[in-house]
């Protein structure tokens, strides 16, 4: 299994959540965030005063799924997240040794 976490723009969190779900994934993990990368930040004018916004309110989804969609859902959400922009977000990708699910104590698949 694998653990996808996506860092995205907030308006596109609708788009990107319709195409995981369309690639079949069921259950994510949506947090709102703030931060910066290559861009850090930028500067903004009000009445008069330049601000600089050093962290920029982001989205991050996180999802478990079996090791054969990975590729599947990375396409998903690198065609719903995409404006071609500086600041589209990154994807990581990295290994979840177990899951487990409290309720009924599955593990593994079966709890994903």
């Amino acid at each position: 299994m694998k653990k996808i976490e996506a860092v995205i723009k907030p308006f596109k969190l609708d788009e990107v959540k319709e195409a995981l779900q369309d690639a079949g994934v069921q259950g994510m993990t949506v947090l709102e965030a703030k931060g910066y990368g290559r861009q850090k930040g930028h500067s903004e004018l009000y009445r008069g005063a330049e601000y600089v916004i050093d962290f920029l309110p982001k989205i991050k989804i996180e999802v478990v799924v079996p090791d054969d969609m990975v590729p599947s859902v990375i396409d998903a959400i690198q065609a719903a997240a995409r404006t071609g922009k500086i600041g589209d977000g990154k994807i990581f990708v990295s290994d979840v040794l177990d899951v487990i699910r409290i309720r009924t104590g599955e593990t593994g698949a079966q709890a994903v």
